[in-house]
């Protein structure tokens, strides 16, 4: 058995930059792990089952750990299986990449446990046959990514390093936003360094993310932003002092004090 730590990411970037012929959009995203977290615990068995602590999270073929572990014994070329706990504490709907995260989990976990059949190069395409966020939640810290997410390169870490996630009681559909953004067709935006930015914001001209946003900056956040496509908000605070006070600000909402992690995925122990 394993237990791992699937680390949370926020988009501290992001835009659009084209769109493939198979209806997959190119990105240009800085990603930065964050200490948010879910813990996931997964055990060898003779066919593969999830469980969460989340009644919300399907537990079966359609949650995104399923397709991880599927397509890990497929390339392994053997009949296998898992047990697979999620103790759920990343929201879901919300940007936050929990699912991309665990379905990283999942990979480094049951590679791990059969002994590491597959080294950095080949897990990375693995993840992502399992989806277009679990490269770099595989690997974590700060990058620069691009294509579908899956092409990543060092990034200069952002000088705010304390993070005030506020999550709104609504829920946003990726395929949806990808499908409005379509319909808008907003202009790319050229990246400069250390900016915070999400086209997502501006497709949705949402009133309650605005609120949060412009709120966040009016609490002392250097930045505030849209993560994913949403509906998280983040503020970028100087000192974890400031983050903490700003969080009692919003009490009818999800909120979560994090900070940078270096690691997408860290394994917490392995048990025979």
């Amino acid at each position: 058995m394993i237990t791992l730590i699937a680390h949370a990411k926020l988009n501290l970037f992001l835009d659009i930059t084209g769109k493939l012929s198979d209806g997959y959009h190119l990105l240009e995203t800085v990603m930065q792990s964050v200490d948010l977290s879910d813990i996931l615990t997964i055990e060898l068995a003779d066919e593969i089952t999830v469980s969460s602590s989340d009644p919300e999270i399907p537990e079966d073929e359609d949650n995104i750990c399923y397709k991880a572990a599927e397509l890990f014994y497929m390339l392994l070329g053997q009949k296998g299986g898992a047990e697979i706990y999620i103790d759920k504490r990343i929201p879901h709907g919300a940007g936050l990449g929990g699912g991309s995260a665990d379905a990283a989990a999942t990979l480094r976990g049951l590679n791990r446990l059969h002994g590491k059949p597959f080294d950095d190069n080949a897990l990375l395409k693995l993840a992502a046959k399992t989806g277009a966020d679990v490269p770099f939640c595989l690997v974590g810290g700060t990058k620069l990514c691009r294509g579908i997410g899956d092409v990543m390169t060092d990034e200069a870490p952002y000088p705010e390093r304390n993070f005030l996630i506020v999550k709104p009681s609504f829920e946003c559909d990726t395929k949806a936003a990808y499908e409005s953004y379509d319909v808008t067709m907003i202009p790319r935006r050229e990246r400069h360094e250390g900016e915070y930015y999400n086209v997502f914001r501006e497709i949705y001209k949402n009133k309650e993310i605005n609120e949060i946003t412009e709120k966040l900056k009016s609490l002392g956040a250097s930045a505030a932003e849209l993560t994913g496509s949403g509906s998280a908000v983040f503020g970028a605070f100087e000192n974890d002092y400031d983050a903490q006070e700003a969080a009692k600000q919003f009490p009818m909402y999800f909120t979560a004090v994090c900070h940078a992690a270096s690691k997408g995925i860290s394994v917490l122990d392995v048990r025979d």
